[in-house]
């Protein structure tokens, strides 16, 4: 089965040795992701989701997908209340598609400034 490796150029990819996202078949596993410079300084959760998920979304394009095809999502935020804030943002894109979901609190994530990370798992039927 052919892999397509797809990167989204974020600092952290050369340096762990990953990919944004991975297509597989019909498959598409979308690394956690978070904001990037500059939706870092001075942005609530909120914001920072909205980025994340036009990361997202932009990935998915690249694989030959789209958030329609979103099965799964986890979202890791450092402080679980802005779970609302985030909630919204991800109905805002996934809201018609329902994926099944799951967000946790972490104690940090790679930047300080950062308040959400989300990964997705994509199916095309």
């Amino acid at each position: 089965m052919a892999r397509q490796n797809i990167s989204s150029g974020g600092r952290f990819e050369p340096v762990f040795g990953y990919s944004r996202a991975v297509r597989v078949g019909n498959q598409v596993f979308v690394s956690g992701t978070t904001a990037r410079d500059p939706h870092l300084d001075g942005t609530d959760a909120y914001q920072q989701a909205k980025a994340v998920l036009d990361i997202i979304n932009a990935v998915l394009a690249e694989a030959g997908s789209s958030p329609a095809a979103v099965v799964r999502t986890v979202t890791y935020v450092t402080d679980i209340g802005d779970a609302e804030l985030v909630a919204k943002a991800h109905s805002e894109v996934f809201g018609d598609v329902l994926p099944a979901a799951t967000m946790v609190e972490v104690s940090g994530l790679m930047d300080p400034r950062m308040k959400v990370e989300i990964e997705a798992h994509a199916v095309e039927e």
